[in-house]
């Protein structure tokens, strides 16, 4: 008897089913999470901005190979857009800012969605641009080299943001009031940040899953072989940047509205704490990977919520600890140390039958 007929692997429904009860069990916990703990909804709502942070990152780091430290960008870009789309049609924007946050423009609630609406589309829009521009002019850099231009453009935009007075300069922007209770405001930007986590991963997936996956991986596989079999490797390198920018602006733009303050170094454009996590988040989780993202994003949300709470002074401290031992004892994440350990319920599947593979665990 072979060992395919001792240990039969699961039959695709079977594994349908699985998949199914756990996006199931995800949607009930994002939609019942802030009715059944309201006091942590703004909490909740950073965790699935976490999971899209990590899930963009994800699409050059680990489907493409390519260590960006510079997705940020798109983060800060999509907050001062999506903000100026707001106040720009009903104030003039100079005055407003001049007045650091004292002049209330009183939006109605139709003029305050409707802003925000537009301002996160035109957001995307505008980082989707720049991603073109710059990934035009850089993603011909590889390695360490695109690694160390990627963290000057973190960098340079935070300064230029702060050197720009129709927005603030230094002193940053405030963004417009929430014309309701902050209870309900809440619940409404977690709903919009849980929305933008699964539009983004299922996006993602189906991405993954045709000719744009097959590309990127062959990138990340053998760049110049690719080339050499005539994949575009910079156009489809360009295209996975917008892809990353154009959910990143969306999520700069709702993050500045629960913040309420954009600062252009500490919150738009900051690399040395957003722009650092999203890699790390990818890396704990497993990069390469669907669910390692979102499984590293939200246990490294959850453990630094908890150094907040408990080691508060030393939070910073911990923080740099968990980054050493993420790096060092989980080099290829947690979905990549179970693949390992556990074969037989991790790795790749070979249906005996049809020949086809199953993949478990993304």
């Amino acid at each position: 008897m072979t060992a395919a007929a001792k240990s039969p692997a699961k039959s695709p429904a079977k594994s349908s089913a699985k998949t199914l009860a756990t996006y199931a069990v995800i949607a009930g916990a994002g939609l019942l999470g802030p009715l059944v703990l309201p006091a942590f909804t703004t909490q909740f709502a950073f965790l699935w901005v976490m999971v899209t942070f990590a899930l963009t990152w994800d699409v050059l780091g680990g489907q493409m190979g390519y260590n960006s430290f510079g997705n940020v960008v798109y983060f800060g870009i999509g907050m001062y857009v999506c903000a100026v789309v707001q106040v720009a049609p009903f104030t003039d924007l100079a005055e407003y800012n001049s007045a650091y946050g004292t002049q209330d423009i009183g939006l109605t609630s139709l003029q305050y969605y409707a802003g925000l609406g537009a301002g996160c589309l035109v957001a995307a829009l505008v980082a989707v641009v720049v991603a073109f521009v710059l990934g035009s002019g850089i993603l011909g850099l590889r390695g360490h080299y695109f690694a160390i231009c990627t963290l000057g453009l973190g960098i340079a935009a935070g300064e230029i943001a702060a050197g720009i007075d129709i927005i603030g300069a230094g002193s940053g922007m405030v963004t417009p009031l929430y014309p309701g209770e902050i209870g309900t405001r809440n619940r409404f930007f977690y709903y919009l940040c849980f929305a933008l986590a699964v539009v983004t991963f299922l996006a993602l997936r189906r991405l993954y899953a045709g000719r744009f996956g097959l590309a990127i991986n062959a990138i990340r596989d053998d760049e110049d072989k690719a080339e050499a079999m005539g994949l575009h490797t910079t156009r489809y390198k360009t295209i996975a940047w917008c892809i990353a920018a154009f959910f990143l602006a969306i999520s700069g733009g709702l993050v500045g509205n629960i913040v309420g303050f954009i600062d252009p170094t500490d919150v738009a454009f900051a690399g040395a704490t957003f722009g650092v996590w999203m890699v790390l988040m990818a890396i704990l989780g497993g990069k390469g990977t669907m669910w390692g993202p979102v499984l590293g994003a939200a246990i490294f949300h959850v453990t630094q919520e908890l150094f907040w709470i408990y080691l508060l002074g030393w939070q910073r401290v911990a923080l740099g600890v968990l980054i050493v031992l993420i790096v060092v004892f989980f080099p290829q994440g947690i979905i990549g140390w179970l693949r390992e350990r556990y074969p037989h319920r991790f790795g790749r599947r070979i249906e005996a039958a049809s020949g086809e593979a199953e993949e478990p665990a993304q």
